[in-house]
């Protein structure tokens, strides 16, 4: 199986090299379907019975390549989602030079109690999947959130399926699933008072992690965000 996953890669360096050697874009162009190829293999490469990370010669970045990967990652991101930005509906942090996250407005992504992503924030979600899937060197996890309104275990169980629907949505989109990770923390990890309204609005959120996988340490890229 190994070696017919490696002859995919070969294929489509033959394939992208092999036409119009006269556009001046080839190169770019090269490297584009390479990537796609390998992230396309990485997906079904992602543990092996014990569940380590398998396959890590392919597909993963080096290390000097990390912050470069992820600088372009997000100004393609910025550019996508200013008008989200803006609104207020998405905000994106650089959390260091290996992690990007995405932290969405719940009340412009859930009703309340609700764990079906609204028609009008399906546009926004698109974007990101679109983003997302060009950069299939990384993995995504996608952490659902609460206020401490109802009981613990109701939160728990309302943040697991919200991070299931934003997953799933991404999936639809072109992401694929094995690079995502979802889960749910409840009311555990609030960011702001849940004595106020407005606390209690910024405390219901879903977070997107988006993690370089490295070569060498590529366990690290699917470890649940801190």
């Amino acid at each position: 199986m190994r070696h017919l996953k490696i002859a995919a890669i070969a294929a489509a360096i033959t394939l992208t090299t092999g036409c119009a050697t006269n556009d001046p874009n080839q190169r770019a162009k090269t490297g584009a379907a390479i990537g796609a190829v390998a992230g396309a293999v990485l997906g079904h490469q992602i543990h092996d019975k014990n569940g380590r990370y398998a396959g890590a010669a392919i597909g993963a970045l080096t290390g000097a390549a990390v912050g470069n990967y992820m600088d372009k990652q997000q100004r393609q991101l910025e550019q996508q989602l200013s008008a989200e930005r803006q609104n207020n509906d998405i905000r994106l942090v650089r959390i260091d030079e290996e992690t990007l996250k995405l932290e969405l407005d719940s009340e412009s992504t859930f009703d309340v109690n609700s764990a079906s992503v609204k028609s009008g924030f399906k546009s926004s979600l698109a974007k990101v999947s679109g983003v997302i899937s060009e950069y299939g060197q990384t993995a995504v996890h996608v952490v659902g959130h609460t206020d401490s309104t109802g009981s613990s275990s109701y939160n728990q169980q309302l943040s697991e399926k919200r991070a299931s629907s934003v997953g799933a949505y991404l999936a639809s989109g072109g992401v694929v699933r094995d690079r995502m990770r979802m889960s749910g923390r409840g009311e555990a990890m609030p960011v702001s008072n849940n004595n106020t309204s407005y606390g209690r609005s910024q405390n219901r959120r879903v977070e997107i992690y988006i993690k370089p996988i490295v070569q060498g340490r590529e366990n690290e890229a699917f470890r649940p965000p801190v």
